[in-house]
């Protein structure tokens, strides 16, 4: 973790949000990174999640939701055990900060915590600003992601 980002983990804790309070708190955060959710459906949508193994974690600054994470372990036969990161976003007017490197850091030793042997995310190709984040802390491109709507 850089200096700037262990400075912030002083005024700032990262928890797991379990109660529907909790989970409400993250949303304005949240929708930033996934703009067609609706305040109404988010929680339950969460608490879906949750039960297939779906981890929501927020970073708290002076009181305020800063940084979401929304991640799971699991096995995979290529990689082993795997945390992945469904959605990782900091507030847009709290970026640059060292927040989104406080996250993701807290994010990879919770999974060498729990005997990952890897740690992954998808990211939209069209977030490049976000890419050049992923790979200043050493993350790096290694397959691409398909979908097709059904």
């Amino acid at each position: 973790m850089s200096g700037r980002a262990s400075s912030l983990s002083g005024t700032s804790s990262i928890q797991l949000a379990t109660t529907r309070e909790q989970i409400d708190r993250c949303f304005a955060v949240m929708r930033q990174l996934r703009p067609k959710l609706e305040a109404a459906e988010f929680a339950g949508r969460v608490e879906v999640q949750q039960r297939e193994g779906y981890r929501l974690a927020y970073l708290e600054h002076e009181s305020a939701v800063v940084a979401v994470a929304g991640f799971r372990v699991m096995h995979v036969l290529w990689s082993g055990k795997t945390m992945y990161v469904d959605d990782l976003v900091t507030d847009e007017a709290m970026r640059s900060r060292g927040f989104g490197e406080v996250m993701l850091c807290w994010l990879m030793e919770l999974a060498r915590q729990e005997g990952c042997e890897t740690f992954s995310l998808d990211s939209g190709t069209h977030r490049h600003q976000t890419h050049a984040f992923y790979f200043r802390q050493g993350l790096r491109i290694t397959d691409f992601h398909f979908q097709k709507p059904l």
